[in-house]
């Protein structure tokens, strides 16, 4: 079960020293190859994108100023080896960027779920990046930085999330284009949308190079928030 939000303290210059936070809880990590791992998850505020599908709206404003050091000690307390930095756009805030190494300092597996929009050239090497590349049907394709590619390692992963067959072929086309088959591709169907069974079938028609990707957390939990 989620661990909820405690009070939080706010730093004296929140800007200069903290990030705000919407969320910090523990669930099971619902996607990427670290699917099925107990992990803390620390979801930033703030998003310049609107994507038509996005299940987190409710942290595009809000939250709660946090010092890096803190956020730190309370993803520590919780005992398990695995942390996911998420949003909205993490890298919306500058010190994300600063939270991530402090992270890995600590001796953490630590992934970062970003959108593709921000350029991901300063994140931590240590970091898994979880990178997101926008469909038509996101309605933000016209946002992806596609110079991010170039700044992707090995142990990186591309997430497309597919809401129809459009999306689906647009995804191939790109995934050919580009040779994104370097990194692992994650295929995702838009929940209550697309049914996962009819993307496998056009995966497999396909014989597309890439993973499919459902949702765990929702199959466990629905979609209420902190899961």
């Amino acid at each position: 079960m989620a661990t909820p939000l405690s009070s939080m303290q706010s730093p004296e210059s929140p800007h200069a020293r903290g990030l705000k936070i919407t969320e910090i809880f523990t669930s099971i990590q619902g996607e990427s190859d670290l699917v099925g791992w107990p992990t803390v998850f620390v979801r930033l505020t703030g998003c310049p994108l609107r994507c038509r599908w996005c299940d987190t709206p409710y942290s595009f404003q809000g939250g709660e100023w946090m010092e890096i050091s803190a956020i730190v000690d309370r993803v520590c307390e919780v005992g398990v080896g695995h942390v996911c930095v998420t949003g909205g756009e993490p890298l919306s805030q500058k010190r994300c960027l600063d939270l991530l190494s402090a992270l890995c300092e600590a001796g953490l597996t630590v992934s970062l779920e970003t959108s593709g929009a921000l350029s991901v050239a300063d994140v931590d090497p240590r970091v898994i990046k979880v990178m997101d590349l926008k469909a038509p049907g996101s309605e933000e394709t016209e946002r992806n930085d596609w110079d991010n590619l170039e700044f992707l390692q090995p142990h990186d992963q591309i997430k497309i999330v597919i809401a129809d067959r459009d999306d689906f072929d647009w995804a191939l086309a790109r995934v050919r284009e580009h040779g994104l088959d370097r990194w692992q591709i994650l295929f995702s169907p838009v929940w209550g949308e697309l049914h996962p069974r009819t993307l496998a079938e056009w995966i497999l028609a396909e014989r597309a190079p890439v993973r499919l990707q459902l949702q765990t957390h929702k199959y466990l939990w629905g979609e209420a928030p902190g899961h």
